[in-house]
């Protein structure tokens, strides 16, 4: 008697969640920082949350069609992708700038390497790094209650004074999504409480981060400058949403930690020593691309024969 058999290669993974529901709980923890960020920076915001999702769930569809692929958009990873780009751009960059990043973000950094799981970096991000290289004053440009002002972060590094609790609650110039801390961390909460993540990559990228700035930053260990570092930028969004994303992260418990040390270590090298700011999607991409050699180096010893003891 015959059996239909499917065969796989390692690693072999059982979760309850399917990848729909995972990727509709990552859009639910992402609402609150959304919201806030529409509620923020007004229309034009929520016109590009519009348009990147649904700019890249239609770059998803057309591929898969024109390449005769099954359809993947019920996955919601195309919406994920687009809304997570969304919250990463300034609020008033050109409609059709955010166009170009989500298609880039779909079609290059994701269906080319052969789709969701397959990708080496993270799609968001790597749609943000292209408008970051291609329309740079644009991707720069920040202003809030009509008047144009350099981020929390520009500020500190310029030696002005910075309001911390403005930064806490997001009443600042920056993009979409990373000026709430308070929402980001209610998303990201979420995201812990129903098994999405663990803290493990987002705690030891934080810490480190934090280790790096209060050794090299010329600041010493002042706790206002260190909280201030924590909640400027894109940190938080980057180290709970991003960091954490299945496909370009380690799958080795211990891989995960050298992973968050990485991070911290480049967004601290980015932000100290670097021209920029900012630092976290740079160190983030850079981080995807050293996760093979992470899992190789992290791989558990097999035991018995032809393993170590």
């Amino acid at each position: 008697m015959s059996e239909l058999k499917h065969i796989s290669t390692s690693p072999h993974i059982r979760s309850r969640m399917s990848t729909q529901t995972i990727m509709l709980y990552v859009i639910l923890a992402l609402l609150p920082a959304t919201c806030f960020g529409i509620w923020n920076f007004g229309i034009d915001a929520l016109v590009l949350v519009i348009v990147c999702i649904a700019a890249c769930v239609l770059s998803e569809f057309l591929y898969t069609k024109g390449m005769k692929k099954d359809l993947t958009i019920t996955d919601l990873s195309a919406v994920v992708t687009g809304l997570l780009l969304a919250l990463n751009l300034p609020p008033t960059l050109p409609w059709w700038m955010a166009v170009i990043g989500s298609a880039f973000a779909i079609l290059i950094a994701k269906m080319v390497f052969g789709g969701l799981g397959q990708n080496f970096m993270n799609p968001a991000l790597a749609g943000r790094c292209f408008l970051m290289i291609c329309f740079a004053a644009e991707m720069t440009t920040f202003v809030y209650d009509g008047v144009s002002l350099a981020t929390p972060l520009a500020q500190i590094r310029e030696g002005n004074p910075v309001e911390l609790f403005n930064m806490v609650i997001g009443r600042t110039a920056g993009t979409i999504g990373e000026t709430s801390v308070i929402a980001i961390l209610i998303g990201a909460a979420f995201l812990i409480i129903t098994g999405v993540i663990d803290l493990r990559i987002p705690g030891v990228y934080l810490l480190t981060f934090l280790i790096f700035m209060g050794l090299f930053s010329g600041h010493g260990w002042d706790p206002a400058y260190l909280v201030a570092e924590l909640c400027g930028g894109g940190l938080m969004l980057g180290a709970f949403f991003m960091a954490t994303d299945y496909a370009t992260s380690p799958i080795t418990s211990s891989g995960k930690y050298v992973y968050g040390v990485i991070l911290g270590i480049l967004t601290g090298v980015f932000r100290v020593f670097s021209s920029s700011a900012e630092g976290v999607s740079f160190a983030i991409i850079i981080s995807n691309l050293l996760v093979p050699l992470i899992e190789m180096v992290t791989l558990p010893k097999c035991f018995g024969k032809g393993g170590e003891g």
